[in-house]
């Protein structure tokens, strides 16, 4: 059933992004928005931290105004706009990896720090970070590869959405012109 409603969501993603009718800036909202929302939900239902989901939720808008200045720059090639939306899922995906790493949520004594090293697991969501801690105050990374991933993808994720920022201070009506659909051809 998951399966299938994947299958649906990318049929979905996929005919939104190649409807000409519809505004880039309506499609990367459409596109971005639920799992932020999924995220903050989570964030202030089930784990009751209703000012990280408040500032999560302020932070995609921000991230959103961005993407739509980085689309609506004129001179940028398609490729460079495009690396913004491969960039900033992975470094998403990096970041969870290396925060789960140690697998706090397991019974202490499953976790992989204290069954293979003997240790015990810590992790640090920023900068993201997991790691073993012994007895005797040594270290054992443990994501050191999703570590990279994640620092290569967040910068260029960062340099693309400073450009698009800097499109929207310097043109602010470029960001209404995203939300507005495109005038049909005459006939």
């Amino acid at each position: 059933m998951t399966g299938l409603l994947a299958v649906l969501a990318g049929a979905l993603a996929l005919g939104l992004l190649v409807h000409p009718r519809i505004a880039p800036g309506v499609r990367v909202l459409v596109l971005t928005a639920p799992p932020v929302v999924g995220v903050a939900w989570l964030l202030d239902e089930v784990i009751g931290r209703t000012v990280v989901a408040v500032t999560v939720v302020a932070g995609y808008v921000v991230v959103l105004v961005a993407l739509n200045g980085l689309i609506g720059h004129p001179r940028l090639p398609a490729w460079a706009r495009a690396t913004a939306f491969v960039t900033i899922p992975v470094a998403a995906a990096a970041w969870l990896l290396i925060v789960m790493a140690d697998d706090t949520i397991k019974d202490p004594g499953e976790d992989p720090c204290s069954v293979r090293y003997g240790g015990v697991g810590v992790s640090k969501a920023f900068p993201p970070q997991a790691y073993c801690l012994y007895e005797d105050g040594g270290t054992h990374n443990l994501a050191a590869g999703a570590q990279v991933v994640f620092w290569v993808c967040f910068v260029s994720s960062l340099l693309l959405l400073a450009v698009g920022l800097w499109e929207v201070v310097r043109d602010p009506r470029r960001l209404v012109r995203q939300f507005r659909t495109a005038p049909s051809p005459a006939r």
